[in-house]
């Protein structure tokens, strides 16, 4: 099956006319409406359900109120609700978001978490109709909202490893720990197939094959539920999948974080609808919609996409859920008042922090007919089908809480196995990997000895950005790893944040690339690598020295690194390894007898650019490329070239960076106000802005529309150090301005997006995203400006 529909995926591609059905759009044009003879059938196992289970859930519909009907269909964030309000709103799921934690704790331990679930269980069995809520959690790989819990690569390490087996093992053993903290629901596994890699999602892909994606959905599925059986809820030690984001999110123009896709049906169906069939089959309890759209229709509110393919063509039955508040981007929509996403086929709306409203403009437009009551139902049915399998219906449902097995030898073993199966060796002259048996090793860069930069975003927090060492106490950072493994076999090993030494090593290796980040906040505008201060130089002060140079190179994708290739005598791709760097040294350190306990087996996933042109239009190695130790290839040297203008290109939300204003942003600044250049962490990082009189600075640029920032947790960041200031600082964005007193000294301040709008502020065609004003006397230094996820609630400064 995963061949045939291979083979017309590529046969859909090459020739744009298999399946063609009478009133399909050409390739060429924009229609957003889907033909579902163009796409593959698929349909879910008949163990989903039985005919007892769907009598039953018959016979409950019918005795449920109204209100309990639409509770079933609003998903809250636990951050904004608690057990005492499913009293009088009878909700039937809860999400714990990429910064929430139980009780307010983002470090919580599985106890923690298996006690508020069992809170909410425990009043969601009072309230309304008593049924058992779901818990729904990012566990994208492995349980990473969970401190000591065993964490995997990234998907994008793992489809470097091109291991079905592997992959299923993960989904066990991820399943078993978020089971492990009661929790019965994980939004994964992602089937995107990323296109464009400026997309800051583009490490929860797989890969750009989507044959592999497809391969994998399936492995990921069994994993996660087990088989499903006829009859039988699935195992305690098991949760319900989500296939996501659907569809498309890995193809959207320019690689624009909850964008549109503007492709022809026969590449939507051919490149990104691949993964679902076989996760379907394999019984899939949920699907997740996705931000994104298609050719201008958002897909929360394509019924085509959702009800007509989906639930008709791929023979879905299980629950259709939104992401985080996306029903509120549908033309016409607010996050509080959606009745189209229902009508559309979507049934379980997230609406993290608005629920409340959701739920009671639902029940008024379920009264008045604006949503028919079939439909009602049928989302219903579907929500209490996937209960019902996870055990959930019962006279006594299945317990899942075990928090003893969290992070188990068993488990970080294939942590570890997944860590090494993950690497891919670019570049090794001369065979300087594995290092050799009493090697002397230099140990530096910023990443030798960070957990956030390994582990990378969605990792304790959403952004993965204070991740530590201390959060894994049974992980090893990849320094540490490497430094053991090395005195093991007999040599020395120094790790050096800067890499100055006392005693010349023999080899350096450096671990540096990029730091932690998640959606949206790593959308990029090129797919240039973009150094820290002083990495280059690092990398070339070692080399000028005669010291032979391993690079391993951190990211969430491949990109531009045609420097560092030609500074490396040694460059290994080590993705997001995950938690146990272990892995890492299994492959790079020769043990006392010469050999590593593993060798290089992964492949490139995805092309590896030549420049920082996205798409990839010249790789400089294809995918499936990989060298292993066997291999004698020398790499000479590659194109230093990005041929992109680095400093003429900018996120639309970074407005100052490093002291300086991106294109096409300017700086103005009113009369009386001087600028200079200073340095704050590094040479000329920051502008110092001193006021001889009232006034303002200014960033101005091309109208831009921030309304996807503005409908989730996002904040204005403003990083430097306030050196004096007489009275409060006004804060001016897209109109609306506010006022903040920080005090004197290093200065960070976030200003949720919602706080200026509930000031006035228009986000939709935002030309000034800031003026900072003050009066005289007033000196700032400003590094960096710019908008920032950070998933939680911020109080607002005074107006």
């Amino acid at each position: 099956m995963m061949v045939r529909r291979a083979l017309l995926a590529a046969m859909l591609l090459a020739s744009g006319s298999a399946l063609a059905a009478p009133n399909a759009s050409a390739p060429g044009e924009t229609s957003s409406t889907a033909h579902p003879a163009l796409w593959p059938a698929a349909h879910s196992p008949a163990a989903i359900t039985s005919p007892a289970t769907e009598r039953r859930i018959a016979r409950m519909i019918a005795a449920m109120t109204l209100e309990e009907k639409v509770g079933q269909m609003i998903q809250a964030d636990i951050s904004a609700i608690t057990p005492e309000d499913l009293a009088k709103y009878p909700l039937g799921s809860i999400l714990a978001g990429g910064n929430s934690g139980p009780y307010g704790d983002e470090r919580a331990d599985a106890a923690k978490w298996e006690k508020l679930v069992r809170a909410f269980r425990a009043a969601s069995a009072k309230s309304g109709a008593g049924i058992p809520m779901l818990f729904g959690i990012d566990a994208v790989h492995g349980h990473s909202n969970l401190p000591g819990a065993t964490i995997f690569p990234h998907n994008i390490g793992l489809g470097a490893a091109h291991d079905p087996a592997l992959i299923q093992r993960i989904g066990e053993v991820t399943a078993i720990e978020v089971a492990a903290s009661g929790i019965d629901w994980t939004f994964a596994p992602t089937l995107a197939v990323p296109q464009d890699l400026r997309w800051g999602r583009s490490y929860e892909g797989y890969g750009a094959d989507p044959a592999l994606v497809a391969s994998y959905a399936k492995a990921m599925t069994v994993g996660l539920q087990g088989p499903l059986v006829a009859g039988k809820p699935i195992a305690a030690d098991r949760v319900a999948a989500t296939a996501k984001h659907y569809l498309a999110d890995g193809g959207t123009d320019g690689g624009k974080d909850q964008g549109d896709a503007l492709i022809s049906e026969r590449e939507l169906v051919a490149r990104h609808a691949q993964g679902y069939p076989p996760a379907i089959d394999a019984g899939a309890l949920t699907v997740m919609a996705s931000f994104s759209s298609w050719n201008g229709t958002k897909n929360h509110g394509n019924q085509s996409l959702l009800t007509d393919v989906l639930k008709g063509r791929m023979g879905f039955q299980g629950l259709v859920v939104g992401d985080w508040n996306g029903h509120g981007q549908i033309p016409g929509c607010t996050v509080t008042d959606c009745a189209h996403t229902f009508t559309a086929g979507l049934d379980l709306a997230m609406a993290p922090n608005s629920w409340k409203g959701l739920f009671e403009a639902t029940v008024r437009e379920a009264k008045d007919g604006t949503i028919p009551m079939a439909r009602i139902d049928d989302a219903v049915a579907r929500i209490l089908r996937v209960k019902a399998k996870l055990g959930l219906l019962g006279a006594k449902p299945v317990d899942r809480g075990n928090p003893s097995v969290v992070g188990s030898d068993a488990h970080l073993a294939v942590a570890r196995e997944a860590a090494a199966k993950s690497l891919v060796l670019l570049k090794n002259n001369g065979g300087v990997l594995p290092l050799r048996p009493g090697a002397k090793v230099l140990i530096t860069g910023p990443g030798a000895d960070s957990m956030a930069m390994q582990a990378g975003g969605w990792t304790i927090t959403w952004q993965g950005t204070d991740t530590t060492a201390a959060d894994f106490p049974k992980g090893q950072t990849i320094g540490r790893a490497i430094a053991t493994a090395v005195k093991d076999a007999g040599g020395s090993a120094a790790i050096s944040a800067d890499g100055s030494f006392a005693a010349r090593p023999d080899v350096a290796v450096v671990v540096y690339g990029e730091q932690p980040y998640a959606e949206f906040q790593g959308d990029m505008p090129n797919i240039a690598f973009r150094a820290q201060a002083g990495e280059k130089d690092m990398l070339a002060k070692l080399k000028a020295q005669g010291i032979k140079v391993v690079s391993v190179f951190l990211s969430g994708r491949p990109l531009f690194t045609g420097p560092e290739l030609n500074a490396s005598d040694a460059f290994v791709a080590a993705w997001l390894p995950g938690t146990q760097g272990q892995g890492v040294a299994d492959v790079l350190v020769a043990r006392k007898d010469g050999k590593p306990v593993r060798g290089f087996t992964g492949k490139l996933s995805f092309p590896w650019p030549a420049d920082a042109v996205s798409p990839v239009k010249t790789p400089l190695f294809p995918a499936g490329y990989g060298l292993g130790y066997a291999s004698k290839a020398v790499l000479g040297p590659v194109n230093v070239d990005p041929h992109v203008d680095l400093v003429a290109s900018a996120s639309e939300g970074v407005y100052f960076a490093l002291g300086k204003v991106p294109s096409p942003w300017h700086l103005s600044l009113d009369p009386g106000i001087a600028a200079r250049a200073v340095d704050l962490g590094a040479q000329e990082d920051a502008q110092a802005f001193s006021w001889s009189e009232a006034g303002a600075i200014g960033i101005d640029g091309p109208p831009v529309d921030l309304m996807r920032q503005l409908d989730e947790e996002f904040a204005l960041k403003l990083e430097g150090r306030l050196d004096a200031a007489a009275s409060p600082i006004a804060v001016t964005m897209a109109g609306a301005t506010l006022k903040i007193t920080p005090p004197a000294g290093p200065l960070t301040v976030r200003i949720p997006l919602r706080c200026f709008k509930d000031a006035g502020a228009n986000f939709k065609a935002v030309g000034t995203p800031l003026r900072i004003a003050g009066e005289k006397g007033l000196v700032l230094t400003l590094r960096g400006a710019s908008i920032e996820g950070v998933g939680q609630t911020i109080p607002c400064p005074g107006r």
